[in-house]
């Protein structure tokens, strides 16, 4: 397995306790050393206790030495990481590409070259040419193998995948793919075998289309606010739809990750080199920005339009629970903007906080969301970790200045809010709560500020 980011890290381990034998590559000699001492350096549930039960049965290590690791093994994934190169969006394959070469030199007996990471259509074909012209004598196949894996579910998803799907140009190479996948063949997870193109494409083509469902419904939503509807009884009734399905309905502040940003805009890159404009997906794309923007002027609204000198808590900075990533999380664009209009930001992630202090300078970091309120003027729900499902609202709203809550995961309701005290609740796509009241009217029982030294 070339490379240890997480599709890398997560396939390996999975792979191991499928019983394969697997080595896990990374150039990061820091990064190796920390694997085998079993430190994971990504979040991800279970999977060090996973890493570690199939480290010590001998099925799992870790090197920087590519060419050891590929002499003798029966496949080679390739799972390095193809960021959005600058300039065209387009995928930026030169990682991808190195690893072809290097393995194509390491390579002493016939292997099938497995591409892991998310690629544009086409790029199998030229990895196979990248190998062939480094060693001509190589006797090889390429598949390509995409991965659909959650962040915070990945092992769950690896283990009950809704289908693998499997990208070949012959038998022999087939072969090899089903031999890996048997675990998941025998107990009759759907194993879909394609030519390399569609396999390419899938993967893009799922991950676009589950980004227009998550614009869609922020799109209803925002049409929701302005006519009285309530957008959570709009996704239910959407959903219960057997053709439309209930997943991905839910409204909030716009799409982030690694995957679904990265991804819409190399599918819209692909359409304009094929002369065929994704204009679906380059609308998608358009609308999930101004979504972003949208939830910045919903808290700046709140404040009846005045941010400069408020304290503003905001709980969870990572784009989705269960992970510490924080690549295109919608918190990278609202806090830059509260506090370029003046607002000091505190923030609360139970993981994100190490990643998000590097991308977020100006933030005070709290581990504790009733702390972070103290003398607040609004808590800002910006990710739906556990944590914040069951606030204590009136605990809450007792230590603020002036009780303000925006809601923008809609895990609350404007009721719960009224009831806890707030005099201000703002959500997405449902009638918010204004009381008629200023700071001078804040609940009595405020509590002493705390000591934040």
């Amino acid at each position: 397995m070339v490379g240890t980011g997480y599709v890398g890290l997560v396939s390996g381990v999975c792979f191991s306790d499928f019983g394969h034998d697997v080595i896990c590559v990374d150039k990061n000699p820091r990064k190796v050393e920390m694997l085998r001492a079993g430190e994971v350096p990504i979040y991800e549930p279970g999977l060090d206790a996973l890493m570690a039960k199939n480290v010590e049965a001998g099925r799992l290590t870790f090197t920087d030495d590519l060419a050891g690791a590929v002499d003798g093994a029966d496949a080679i994934f390739i799972a390095v990481g193809t960021p959005t190169r600058r300039g065209d969006g387009h995928a930026d394959l030169t990682y991808v590409m190195a690893a072809a070469e290097e393995i194509a030199r390491a390579l002493t007996g016939y292997a099938v070259i497995v591409t892991k990471s998310t690629v544009p259509v086409g790029t199998n074909r030229q990895v196979k040419q990248v190998i062939a012209r480094a060693n001509p004598e190589a006797e090889f196949d390429v598949a390509s193998n995409p991965e659909f894996l959650r962040e915070g579910a990945a092992i769950d998803d690896f283990m009950r995948p809704d289908r693998i799907v499997v990208g070949v140009q012959n038998e022999r190479a087939a072969e090899v793919m089903a031999g890996i996948y048997r675990p998941l063949y025998l107990r009759d997870f759907p194993i879909l075998t394609t030519d390399l193109e569609s396999a390419e494409m899938i993967k893009y083509a799922a991950n676009a289309f589950l980004a227009t469902k998550i614009t869609f419904i922020n799109e209803i939503a925002a049409l929701c606010e302005r006519t009285g509807a309530d957008v959570k009884l709009v996704s239910k009734g959407m959903g219960l739809d057997g053709r439309i399905g209930n997943k991905f309905l839910h409204a909030g502040p716009g799409y982030g990750g690694s995957c679904f940003p990265k991804d819409t805009q190399a599918l819209a890159r692909i359409g304009q080199e094929h002369g065929l404009p994704m204009q679906i997906t380059e609308t998608v794309i358009k609308v999930n920005a101004e979504t972003r923007r949208r939830m910045v002027e919903k808290i700046t609204d709140m404040l009846d339009g005045r941010l400069a000198g408020k304290t503003i808590a905001v709980l969870g900075v990572t784009f989705k629970p269960n992970t510490d990533d924080m690549r295109e999380a919608p918190s990278l664009t609202v806090i830059p903007a509260l506090i370029g209009a003046g607002a000091r930001v505190r923030a609360v992630d139970p993981q994100g906080h190490r990643e998000a202090a590097e991308l977020l300078p100006g933030v005070h970091w709290f581990d504790d969301a009733y702390k972070a309120a103290q003398n607040a003027d609004a808590v800002v729900i910006l990710t739906e970790w556990n944590e914040f499902r069951a606030l204590d609202l009136k605990r809450m709203a007792r230590r603020m200045t002036f009780p303000a809550l925006a809601d923008l995961r809609n895990i609350y309701s404007a009721r719960d809010a009224r009831r806890a005290g707030f005099l201000r609740y703002a959500s997405v796509g449902r009638a918010d709560y204004i009381a008629e009241a200023d700071a001078d009217q804040a609940p009595e029982g405020t509590e002493e500020p705390a000591d934040f030294e």
